[in-house]
């Protein structure tokens, strides 16, 4: 099971208890600004049971966000096959996280993204990461910059599970970064 440590955080695998996290982020409306629905209880406990009840692929487990001083849980995060062919490669790796809205802005977003990268390239030995958004969602696109993706304009798509009747949400936004550009990126940093 992954568990990774930063500064502040403490990325754990999901646990029974992270239940009415789940639903919160399910249903918040704020949260869910950049997506077509929000889950009733019944639904968010239902997907949150199946999360649960599926042995994923290591490195590929749902995380929980966990503040060290004080233990509380405040979102998710991970890496997961995206399954999109043709608009991406079969089983590109995605880079995403879900955050609690009274914990943004507190860079929590960047700092367990750097450690899921570091996580990714040296010891799952990924090739490249992808990250996507709602071309509209600044704050999701702001994080991907931050931890050192950048994006790349060609391959944006409008995403085939939107549902007609959200064309705002449709066209998505790709970013990207490969094992080599983030190595280069490392020694960069040891260097200032």
């Amino acid at each position: 099971m992954t568990k990774i440590e930063t500064s502040r955080l403490i990325l754990r695998p999901c646990m029974e208890e992270d239940r009415e996290l789940f639903y919160e982020l399910s249903s918040d409306p704020a949260v869910l600004e950049f997506f077509p629905f929000r889950r009733s209880r019944k639904d968010a406990d239902a997907i949150f049971t199946m999360i649960r009840n599926v042995t994923p692929e290591p490195g590929f487990e749902l995380l929980v966000m966990v503040l060290k001083h004080s233990g509380e849980a405040i979102g998710f995060c991970g890496l997961s096959k995206l399954q999109l062919p043709p608009l991406l490669p079969q089983d590109a790796v995605e880079i995403g996280w879900r955050i609690s809205a009274r914990h943004w802005n507190n860079g929590h977003a960047t700092e367990s993204g750097v450690a899921l990268l570091h996580h990714a390239f040296t010891r799952l030995e990924i090739d490249e990461i992808l990250s996507i958004a709602v071309r509209d969602n600044r704050r999701a696109r702001a994080a991907m910059a931050k931890i050192g993706m950048r994006r790349d304009p060609a391959c944006d798509f409008d995403h085939p599970h939107i549902p007609e009747t959200h064309p705002h949400l449709k066209r998505h936004v790709v970013y990207r970064l490969g094992a080599a550009e983030w190595r280069v990126q490392q020694d960069g940093r040891r260097t200032r």
